[in-house]
């Protein structure tokens, strides 16, 4: 096994709360790591809300549009600046919906947590959701390279406002979380990782702004 799924496994635990946000929905739901990434077409499509808004006695109607995000051309001082621009634009583009679909994964699985009597029924729970984690999610984790499980370790942070230490913790428990964060430290890895948008990840908020609003 391949250090990036050993690490990957290690965020597992995160990832298969969607068993049950999965069997709840309809139909073969498609992985975000299965659609191509195209370079030259935007990831997310711009949305256009139109409403009407109420003045004196007229109804005037107003559009509204994804924000715009105007940066300075990128300067590259060589080939290999060039292409590793690309190739952070490409991993962004293929990783950050996976990142916002852990988002919702916890926040539907904690709702649906507090449905439950007891701690009891939570732990039963969480222990039938955690026994389809290799199963399910070892062949998506495949598809990524290491670089990109770490990207992805650091836009989860971005989309949960937590680290994925953090996630396991309220989830699993802080022993658990210890063993992740163990076992993720001793292949070069941390789920303690914190996204710094205004810091060493400006580049690539810059980036997944753009492809938020449809940009790239």
């Amino acid at each position: 096994m391949r250090k990036i799924e050993l690490i990957l496994l290690c965020i597992m635990p995160l990832l298969c709360l969607q068993v049950h946000a999965q069997n709840i929905g309809k139909g073969i739901p498609i992985n975000p790591e299965d659609k191509a990434v195209d370079m030259n077409a935007p990831t997310f499509e711009p949305l256009v809300k139109v409403g009407k808004v109420l003045n004196g006695k007229d109804s005037i109607q107003y559009m509204e549009f994804n924000n715009v995000y105007v940066y300075p051309k990128p300067v590259f001082n060589d080939a290999n600046q060039r292409m590793a621009y690309n190739r952070l634009v490409y991993n962004v583009k293929l990783v950050l919906p996976i990142a916002k679909e852990v988002n919702q994964i916890i926040i539907e699985t904690g709702d649906y947590l507090q449905t439950l009597p007891n701690k009891k029924a939570r732990d039963e729970h969480m222990k039938k959701v955690e026994k389809g984690i290799r199963d399910q999610y070892t062949p998506r984790m495949k598809k990524l390279n290491y670089q990109q499980g770490k990207l992805l370790i650091k836009l989860i942070f971005r989309e949960c406002n937590s680290s994925s230490y953090q996630l396991i913790q309220a989830f699993l428990g802080p022993i658990r979380a210890g063993f992740w964060q163990a076992f993720s430290w001793a292949y070069g890895a941390s789920l303690m990782k914190k996204y710094d948008a205004e810091g060493v990840d400006r580049l690539t908020e810059r980036i997944v702004l753009q492809v938020e609003a449809g940009q790239l």
